[in-house]
């Protein structure tokens, strides 16, 4: 039997995203503009599903997921199947664990997956398809600097923004 996943888009202060959703949980939330690239990834990650837009059925998740971009530290209650090998969701495991308002380098999280070369897990965390709740935001260069980020510098930027502020006013 072929597995079906619903996708629908939302919109947010950081821009459009498209969210997909298996029987599972989240597959894919994706910052991108409508068609294109965003849902090539999706049917690129999800080769033998039947993926099909529901934007009605997934209203709910949607209004989740925009609240989430404005504070990230915010657990949705939302349920993940992260697809990818086994590498790659013990790095994205290891990422959830990191609290809203912290960083990580990539050599500490190496280190903490028990190797040295921050190569693999640099790699595993540019494959994320999960924006925000696979906080791989979270992980800055060792001097302190920001890196790369698969949906743009300065939606990264704002993130760890939004997350400082909110641990700020949790603590005052």
């Amino acid at each position: 039997m072929r597995e079906h996943i619903k996708f629908a888009w939302g919109n947010s202060s950081l821009g459009h995203f498209l969210v997909a959703v298996s029987n599972n949980g989240i597959v894919t939330l994706e910052f991108g503009e409508h068609g294109g690239v965003t849902l090539d990834a999706l049917r690129a990650n999800c080769p033998n599903a039947e993926i099909m837009e529901s934007q009605e059925d997934l209203a709910t998740i949607i209004a989740k997921l925009a609240d989430i971009v404005e504070q990230p530290g915010i657990d949705p209650g939302l349920a993940l199947d992260m697809r990818g090998s086994e590498y790659q969701r013990q790095v994205w495991t290891v990422l959830r664990e990191i609290p809203a308002g912290e960083t990580t380098s990539y050599g500490a999280l190496a280190q903490r997956l028990g190797t040295r070369d921050a190569r693999d897990v640099t790699t595993a965390i540019a494959a994320n398809p999960i924006a925000i709740l696979i906080p791989c935001h979270r992980v800055i260069k060792k001097d302190g600097s920001l890196s790369g980020y698969r949906w743009g510098a300065r939606r990264k930027r704002v993130l760890l923004e939004r997350e400082r502020r909110l641990m700020l006013r949790q603590k005052g």
